[in-house]
């Protein structure tokens, strides 16, 4: 299989495995949106990795496949590949990407789908799409700009360039930089602390943000509002709060 799911700890792996370069055609494309919701439906997968291997994350999609498509081939699937991203994008448990090697367009994309990004110090990512006459297709010019702005989105999808670990964590691409052999583990380290942490709450705050970036400030508190009343209905309220009470902040576990 070209994207595999592997689950332990609570953390499931969505592992990118399409040698040499992790390319995205349309079969890896499909299995990832099956992954990724499969992954939202399991109760044993409370935390997300998005990793393709040691030596490279995705560099993009399958240009030799792309290129014997016509338009109406496009038209039929350019909503498809969206769709698989947007899969990732609304897993409503946290999602961490850790990115080695080259991230650059669909590769990039899908590491905007996640909720941090924790990348090897020799990383390089970007949105080439321009150099190829086209644009980003799998929502780089929609998650891109509310990531790190407009005018820095704009830079990148225009002159399509590549920028190293260093640049993208200046502009917030990305979360952190750290050594390319210690990308996993502290990406599954990450998504194993909030893995033991309360589902529900978590899934609340990822949506309440996701949500107010989407729309107007009083649409986001409504939403903000309500989850946060609906969440006194839960254990893991009732939970956390004893917990503070009778033995400190921090100190609760959750189930």
């Amino acid at each position: 299989m070209t994207v595999n799911l592997e689950v332990a700890e609570g953390v499931g792996t969505l592992r990118l495995n399409r040698p040499p370069m992790n390319a995205l055609d349309v079969a890896t494309q499909d299995r990832l949106k099956e992954l990724a919701e499969e992954a939202t439906r399991r109760d044993d997968v409370r935390a997300v990795v998005i990793y393709g291997g040691e030596r490279v994350f995705a560099a993009g999609a399958d240009i030799k496949e792309m290129q014997n498509m016509d338009h109406t081939a496009m038209v039929l699937r350019a909503r498809a590949l969206q769709d698989s991203f947007t899969a990732v994008a609304r897993i409503p448990k946290p999602v961490v990407a850790a990115i080695t090697g080259y991230a650059l367009g669909g590769g990039c994309e899908l590491a905007l789908c996640a909720d941090y990004r924790i990348a090897a110090e020799n990383a390089k990512l970007g949105q080439p799409e321009i150099l190829l006459g086209l644009i980003p297709g799998a929502g780089g010019t929609q998650r891109l700009p509310r990531l790190v702005g407009p005018s820095k989105a704009k830079d990148l999808i225009f002159t399509g360039r590549q920028v190293r670990a260093d640049e993208a964590l200046a502009i917030g691409l990305v979360d952190r930089v750290v050594p390319a052999a210690e990308v996993y583990e502290q990406a599954h380290a990450w998504a194993a602390k909030l893995a033991l942490g309360p589902a529900i709450a978590l899934r609340a705050a990822k949506e309440s943000v996701d949500t107010g970036l989407e729309t107007d400030i009083d649409t986001g508190l409504a939403v903000e509002r309500n989850w946060f009343a609906g969440l006194f209905a839960t254990e893991d309220r009732e939970t956390g709060m004893r917990s503070f009470v009778e033995d400190g902040p921090g100190k609760a576990k959750f189930r």
